[in-house]
């Protein structure tokens, strides 16, 4: 189970670059594993990564593994431990997402696939250091109840049942980011409002799936 985990992760991080949504060896990529997880490492292009250089992290965050992980480790560690429904997660630097952030601006009800991350809206949280634990607390209230917050002067964090999901919608809010931007470029946008929105996510609970799932 573990290598094929090790390869999903692989393969998952060469699609996120190959989407757009990311490049270079920024961004990190993780999912559940027994009580810890597995995690990309730090500072390795995603094309030359072997199944042996993924790192893996026990429920205290440690490690044996011949590779140190990803700086924003703890982040990942964090989610884990507060979030049942978190079985995979995506950080990346989307440009639009990145944007966004650094105008310290989260993703109103612009548009009903908003609640495609889970909530009303989709959240800003403030800037804290990269890899440290003030920014993970500052990840985790932006999260709640939500599954995507953008991460102010720096990027997107999204987490997901899967990496495919995670990773679709990383590239869902980075869509929203990029039209948001566009309606801002003309003026603010029309907003739905809450009791429209709280239609949407209970839709949302069930779409897609079929007769039987």
């Amino acid at each position: 189970m573990s290598l094929e985990l090790r390869r999903q992760l692989i393969d998952t991080a060469l699609a996120m670059n190959a989407s757009g949504i990311n490049s270079g060896t920024s961004g990190n990529l993780s999912v559940r594993c027994g009580e810890g997880m597995l995690i990309t490492p730090t500072g390795l292009e995603y094309a030359e990564l072997e199944v042996t250089d993924i790192v893996e992290l026990d429920a205290r965050g440690k490690t044996e593994s011949h590779r140190e992980p990803s700086s924003e480790w703890r982040i990942h560690h964090d989610i884990y431990q507060r979030r049942a429904d978190a079985l995979a997660i995506v950080h990346a630097h989307p440009v639009h997402c990145a944007a966004l952030a650094c105008l310290n601006r989260g993703i109103p009800p612009f548009h009903y696939m908003v609640a495609k991350a889970g909530g009303r809206n989709i959240r800003c949280s403030p800037y804290a250091t990269f890899g440290t634990q003030e920014l993970s607390d500052h990840v985790l209230v932006a999260l709640q109840d939500r599954k995507a917050c953008l991460m102010a002067n720096h990027g997107l964090m999204v987490l997901g049942n899967s990496l495919k999901n995670a990773l679709a919608l990383a590239v869902e809010v980075e869509n929203l980011a990029r039209t948001y931007l566009q309606c801002l470029s003309v003026g603010e946008p029309e907003i739905l409002d809450d009791a429209e929105m709280d239609r949407v996510v209970e839709k949302f609970r069930t779409y897609g799936r079929q007769t039987g799932d």
